[in-house]
This record gives structure tokens, sequence and C-alpha cells, in this order.
């Protein structure tokens, strides 16, 4: 009998590997348990049959059972209030499920107006400029669908463990064949999910906002979040100097005498130069404390993938290190995110005690989920529901507006990529064969003073397949970095319907306290504190579109400059090639035209008007032609006619 399977995350078949797309909670036939390397023969239930990874699959486990809701717990010594009697407004998802695994379309909850919005009322000026300016400049490689933190296939290894990895690898990592690791391929195949439990998210239980909105005491801490208004509207408190970090020198380590292997990368922050060493598993840890901690007030943008295969191939290790430079640059850019206290620890801690001790204090943080709002101060009056709830709106509009806009950039991105490494440069180096292999035609024809113009024949055929080749390798250059900026942001946005969805559960509840109060399940100064607390929810939502959108403005001005920049240098180069094959052949006519007069003392170009012709009576116009035609910028020509 067939085994079944239960799908525990998404994957994405890769056209042309006989692979089988699969969804996060889809039951498939598992067909043949023997194909090795990490794969899985399945069918799903429309008959189709492909491999799948292994991992990804749990093999004869029951599907669990929906409406497992995680148990509120309490805040500090706080006691939760009751509230059983918003049960029957209970949102049907929690934030932390969707954005711990938004692979599917986030937006598809939400009933957006298509048009979308925007508020024009944004930071001018990027919170995050260093980066940009030094050698840990995150630019640097891959596909279109955004990865979330992931510890799948391969993460028997990265399991926390009760001792600390000591080992230290001697140097360099090894290479497999580069066709494994399809996944690294542009459009390949990624993890969409994270095996974290709702239990581990206390303020995104079934109670949702409620947690905060009727908390009897807010819990108290020393962290105090101030929000001020500036000219663009509510703004976080930034730091004078901007922190940032780098990520660099992937090497391969092993423990258990060879039988577990790893990549450790080092850390410096700049604000102690001082390196520490992390491995994958440890930025997974500080994602999971993140969206823990700040992931009800803050979108955390989900890591870049592991792979199933060839985890230790060399353009592997360095793509992932690239966009785990590019994840630690967008959280040393957020000014809540970069001085919290578990961040701070990731990058600065100084011995195996000093980790040991910050990493139980960050698991054992109480002010997570909904009650990281408790921290918030605004330095404004509160604000009417009314505008609290437009303002939620505007924005839910704008991110999804945006996100298509994203998304079609990385379809059309996705296809001129594959254009470029495949019919183009093939159409280029046809057309420089047929030039060849015409020149070599006249050459057979035995006719003497033909040579100069075969010889410009075949170095323009050569010409064009030099552009075949700069035609196949230009994407590396230019449209990598559009598409990288573009593919963090759609990781990005798919974490704001979560965020907003918040934001809007919170206002649903407050409009309906005239309702509760009126059937005495809340008093009149619970709904007073209700909206008191909306209020500060909302000056939250808005600090934080405001240090997205500046962000924004920087990221796309900075990457469309670069990339046309280098488009420039392409076509420049280009037309650089081919004005230089154009110059032989103008060099060919002209022998052609000086034999004829030599031969024949008449110069039929002359006679019949014609430009290309270097006899006595056109020597000047010639002259006027290449100087005109040729700046001196890339090519000086010098013409030394003699005349006949």
């Amino acid at each position: 009998m067939a085994l079944k399977g239960h799908v525990v995350y998404d994957f994405t078949a890769e056209p042309g590997n006989n692979e089988l797309s699969v969804k996060e909670g889809e039951t498939v036939t598992i067909t043949n348990q023997h194909i090795g390397g990490g794969w899985i023969e399945a069918q799903n239930s429309k008959g189709e049959v492909g491999l799948v990874p292994e991992d990804y699959i749990e093999i004869g486990k029951p599907i669990p059972g929906a409406g497992t809701a995680a148990p509120t717990q309490s805040v500090g010594n706080v006691a939760p209030p009751d509230l059983t009697f918003f049960d029957t407004y209970a949102p049907a998802s929690t934030p932390a499920q969707n954005q711990a695994s938004n692979g599917n379309d986030p937006w598809s909850v939400w009933n957006t107006d298509p048009s979308g919005g925007s508020n024009n009322n944004w930071a001018s000026n990027p919170e995050g400029t260093q980066t940009g300016k030094n050698a840990a400049d995150p630019w640097g490689s891959v596909p279109q669908g955004h990865p979330q933190a992931y510890q799948g296939p391969g993460a028997e290894d990265d399991e926390w463990d009760d001792e600390w990895d000591d080992v230290k690898s001697s140097g360099g990592y090894s290479e497999s064949d580069p066709g494994d690791g399809g996944a690294m391929q542009r459009g390949g195949a990624h993890a969409t999910s994270m095996k974290i439990s709702l239990n581990k998210f206390p303020g995104f239980s079934k109670s949702g906002p409620e947690l905060y909105l009727l908390s009897k005491q807010l819990a108290k801490g020393k962290e105090k979040l101030t929000i001020y208004m500036g000219e663009v509207g509510p703004v976080w408190s930034y730091p004078e100097a901007q922190l940032d970090c780098v990520v660099a020198d992937p090497k391969k380590g092993s423990k258990l005498y060879g039988l577990k292997s790893y990549i450790e990368y080092q850390v410096t922050a700049s604000t102690t130069n001082r390196t520490v060493n992390h491995r994958y598993k440890h930025f997974d840890w500080l994602y999971e404390r993140l969206l823990d901690k700040f992931g009800s007030a803050i979108p955390i943008p989900s890591l870049p993938d592991k792979q199933v295969t060839g985890r230790f191939e060399e353009e592997f290790i360095k793509m992932r290190m690239e966009r785990l430079q590019g994840w630690m640059t967008r959280m040393c850019r957020h000014p809540i995110l970069s001085s919290s206290d578990v961040f701070q620890l990731f990058l600065t801690y100084k011995d195996e005690k000093d980790w040991k001790t910050g990493k139980r204090k960050a698991e054992k943080d109480e002010t997570v989920g909904v009650m990281i709002f408790t921290t918030i101060e605004p330095e404004a009056a509160d604000l009417d529901p009314v505008e609290v709830e437009q303002k939620c709106e505007q924005f839910s509009r704008f991110t999804k507006a945006m996100d298509d806009g994203v998304k079609e950039i990385l379809t059309v991105g996705n296809e001129h990529w594959k254009r470029c490494t495949g019919p183009l440069p093939k159409e280029y180096q046809r057309i420089g064969k047929a030039f060849q292999n015409l020149s070599s035609v006249f050459t057979s024809s035995g006719y003497q003073g033909e040579s100069t113009l075969t010889d410009a024949m075949t170095a323009a055929g050569k010409t064009y397949e030099e552009i075949a080749l700069m035609v196949a390798e230009q994407p590396r250059k230019d449209l990598h970095f559009l598409m990288e900026t573009n593919n963090e942001y759609k990781g990005l946005l798919g974490c704001f319907p979560d965020t907003i969805g918040v934001h809007k559960a919170a206002i649903d509840k407050v409009k309906e306290g005239d309702k509760l109060v009126a059937t005495s399940k809340i008093t009149p100064q619970e709904k007073v504190t209700m909206a008191k607390r909306v209020s500060t929810m909302s000056y939250t939502l808005q600090a934080e579109m405001n240090h997205f959108h500046s962000n924004r403005i920087y990221d796309y001005n900075r990457v469309m400059q670069l990339y046309l920049e280098e488009q420039v240098k392409f076509y420049e180069t280009i037309a650089a090639k081919l004005r230089e094959a154009h110059v032989q052949l103008l060099f060919a006519a002209a022998d052609s035209c000086v034999e004829m007069e030599r031969n024949e003392n008449e110069c039929a170009a002359c006679a019949k008007g014609q430009r290309l012709c270097l006899c006595s009576v056109a020597v000047e116009e010639v002259k006027e032609l290449f100087y005109t035609t040729f700046s001196p910028r890339w090519l000086q020509v010098q013409l030394d006619v003699e005349a006949a």
C-alpha cells in the first residue's frame, strides 16, 4: 500500500528538473522513497508526479487537526484579563503563523482597493547610509521567491546544542558540482515555512490585541520606545551614530570528529570593530527572537533560505553570505531593532558565558507579542478612532499595491534574465558565425584585392560573438542588484499584512466597545482605555511606515542609479565595438575605391556621388565623415591619404 505524506514546507518546482510543487498542509502519495540525495518521488491529488525534498514531507504521520489554539500566557506577574467574551470575534489565523510562513500570498485575506494609495509625508533622509558607502555593501544574487527562515533539510546539525560550538575551520570550504543545488538558480525552489510553535508567541494567542487593550496593569520594564512628531509625522527616535555591521569570511567547520559540518560567518559591528562568530542557526535564533518580541509592531523580514543540496558549494555560500549581510544591514538601519538587547547581544557578546547568559535572558523575555505596545510612548495627543482606521487602511492599500508592483518587477526581470542567458546570446552568436562564414566564402573566390573586406567581415563576426558573451554576463552586473532589492522588499512587504492585521483587529475591538459596554462585558472606563491604547498602536504603525518610506526611497534611488549606470556602460561598450567593426569596413571600402581609380583612372563611387571614397576629390569629405562619426572620447581616427 502506498504511503501518504503530509507536506510541512512549501516547495516550488524548478522547470526541467522533474520536480513537483507542493504546499504546506497538502497530502501527497509517496511513490518512490529510494531516489537518494535527499529527494523522494511523490504524487499530488491531481495525479502529477515529481521529486520533492525528503525533509519537506512527514511520511506516515496523521495530518494535524485544525483549530488548536495556543493558550493565553501571562505577562510578568500580571494576570491576563478575562477575554472569553471575545471568542466570538477571535481572528481565524494568528499573525505569528503568517509572518513565520508567508510563502503563500499574504495579501489574500485583505479586500483592498486596487487603486492603491500612499501618504506623501514620509522621511526625506535615509536612516542607513554607512553600509551603502563601505566595503560591506550587501549587493552582490539570485531568485525571485523570498524564502523564510528555515529549519528543514540539512538542519539536523543546526538544532541548538547544549554545548557551545567551538570548532574553527582551518580555512576554506569545499566545492561541489555546480550542477547540484538547483535552488541556487534564479527562480529555484525555496522553503517558505518555519517550525515555530505558537506557544513561543504568548502575545499572538487567540486573544489577539485584547491582551494589551484590556490589560489591568501594564508590564513595567526599563525599555521605553519614544515616538516623536517630525516633519513627516510620527517617527522613531534615531541614534546619533548609525549602527552597521559586516558579515564576512565564511568558513566550513565541523564537530563530532567531522560527522557534522556547518558554515561559520564572522560578524563585525561598527561600534566595537570586534569580530564574533555565528552559524546560520544563530541568525535563525535571532530572527525568532525579533519576530517574537517585535512582530506585532514591526515587520521582521525573513532570513535567506537554506539549501537542500550543495550546502557547501562555493557560489551558494557566497550568495547566502550576501543575503545575510543584506538582512543584517536592514536590521541595523532600524532604530528599535538595532538597539534591542537581543540584537546587541548577537553583535557584541564577549565570550561563551556572556552568550549563554544573554541567550537565556532573551528567551525568557515577557514583553513580547502585542505587549510590546506597553513600551511605546508617543509624544502627541491621542488620535480619534476614525483617524486611526483611515491611517491603517491607507497603509494597507499602499503596501498591497507595492507588493504587486514588486512582484511584477521580479517576474519581468526573471524572464529577461533567462532571455539574456539563453536565446539572445545564441542569436548574436549565429549572426557572428554567419558573417564569418560569408567571409570565408569570399576568400575562396581567389579574387585579389578583397582581403581588406574579408578581414573586416571576419572581425565584424567576432565582434558579434563578443557581444553575445557580454549579453550573457550583463545581468550579473546590473539586473542582479535590482532583483535582489526587489526580492528583499517582497519578503518585507509579505510581513505587512500580519502587522497591519494586529491593528485592524484592535480597531474592530474598539468599534465594538459600545456593544460590549451595553452587555456589561467591559466598563465605560475600559472602553476609553481601549481607544487610548489603539491610538498608541496607530502612532507605532505610522512611525514604522515613515521609516519604511524613508528606506524605500533611499534603496530604490540607489539601485536604479546603479542599474542605469551599468546599462549605459553596457550599451556604450557594444557601440564602441560596433564602431570599430564599422571603421574596418570603411577602410575596406576606401581601399576598393582607390584601387578602382588606379586601375581604371575613374572612381565609380565618386561618379555615383557616394561619400565612402578616398580619391583626391573626396579626401576632405571623408575626413569630415570620420571626425563627425567617431567621437574623440573613444576613438581617434587619423587619415593619411596620399593622392594618386
